[in-house]
């Protein structure tokens, strides 16, 4: 069966004041529903900018982003919010919970923001969290957990819109290595059970070598390895 393609960059550029260099140049790529895919990089190599380039909270300099043959680049702030709560969920190295909400709420969240009825958004959440180990955590904020247990909700709170497409921006880097790979093997585990594609930015060279699809970002360019 042909995989559909979801997201494509074509010529896709992306330059900030005061370099000298592109730090995005004329970059090509294509993701088809399904596939994992590792983007390897030293720090300062464009890595978290592409990936923000490929979610929209980043504007291209030139070239442009598609996501299921819709060009972002062509959408407003509200619509680019619908197209993101829709199909992608973001995991980020720092978890990005709010404070003031325990665990089953931050997970719910996406839900509500999407006019999820309460009932739904709570149970929903309250059932993805049991499934990573969390059952005893639910009315825990994040103050109350640990590094691992933080980052297990953020990756439930990425996975509860069931998206076409996780976009991982070193999820693990926070973490000691035993937790690390705990962690990522249990967001690679979730995405495969939803038929997620999975888009990881990172500096590992260990994680990236779990993923079917790698690359090397160097010089704004990708080179598949």
């Amino acid at each position: 069966m042909t995989k559909k393609l979801l997201i494509t960059c074509k010529s896709l550029s992306k330059t900030f004041s005061g370099l000298d260099e592109a730090i995005i140049n004329k970059l090509n790529l294509d993701i088809f529903e399904g596939d994992h895919t590792a983007i390897v990089g030293v720090s300062g190599s464009g890595k978290s900018t592409l990936l923000h380039l490929m979610a929209g909270l980043e504007k291209a300099s030139s070239g442009q982003v598609k996501i299921l043959d819709q060009n972002i680049g062509s959408l407003d702030q509200d619509e680019l919010g619908v197209l993101r709560n829709t199909h992608l969920g973001f995991v980020y190295q720092f978890h990005h919970l709010l404070s003031d909400f325990n665990a089953i709420e931050n997970v719910a969240i996406p839900l509500l923001i999407r006019r999820d009825s309460y009932k739904q958004a709570f149970k929903e959440a309250e059932l993805l969290l049991k499934k990573i180990g969390l059952s005893k955590r639910l009315t825990h904020k994040p103050s109350q957990l640990s590094g691992g247990e933080r980052q297990r909700v953020a990756i439930a709170r990425s996975l509860i819109t069931r998206p076409k497409c996780i976009l991982a921006d070193e999820p693990t880097g926070n973490l000691d290595g035993k937790t690390a790979h705990f962690v990522f093997d249990l967001l690679l585990e979730l995405s495969k059970e939803n038929r997620s594609t999975l888009i990881l930015v990172t500096h590992d060279n260990q994680l990236a070598s779990k993923l079917k699809f790698q690359y090397k970002l160097n010089q704004g360019k990708l080179k598949k390895t």
